[in-house]
């Protein structure tokens, strides 16, 4: 693995750890570029720093305890994928579901696009359905 590959990777891991598992927003721009988007099933949505900020806060008051631990990133040119563990507390709303103050476990993968040392393009995939029976959301019928 290149130099390259190895400062995106650390670039990515410093944001969760800096920003997400804190959710100190005021250094989101050393890691977020202006031009930053997010891809979520197909659809790519500009966020920008503000964006960002909002999706963050938001995601830090239904989770407040939450934490994002890294299993292992790869790496490829300009893109870093890692595949993470979330934790947190159903504290706030939620998708709708009013808060039931149960833990949660959510496994996932994040793809990040860095250019000119900075995310450009945030996406991914997590396995919510788990999360979602923990909650009580979702109930298995038995027939």
């Amino acid at each position: 693995m290149g130099k390259l590959e190895n400062s995106n990777k650390s670039l990515v891991k410093d944001y969760y750890e800096t920003v997400v598992n804190t959710g100190n927003v005021s250094r989101i721009s050393e890691f977020i570029s202006e031009n930053y988007t997010e891809v979520f099933q197909n659809e790519t949505s500009r966020l920008g720093i503000e964006g960002a900020i909002k999706h963050i806060q938001g995601v830090r008051e239904n989770y407040t305890d939450l934490n994002l631990r890294i299993d292992y990133q790869i790496a490829e040119g300009d893109l870093v994928a890692t595949c993470y563990t979330m934790t947190g507390t159903h504290n706030g709303n939620w998708m709708g579901i009013k808060p039931t103050g149960k833990r949660i476990c959510v496994t996932g993968v994040n793809i990040d696009k860095i250019k000119n040392g900075k995310m450009i393009e945030h996406g991914g995939a997590a396995n919510l359905f788990d999360a979602l029976l923990d909650i009580g959301a979702i109930k298995i019928i038995e027939q």
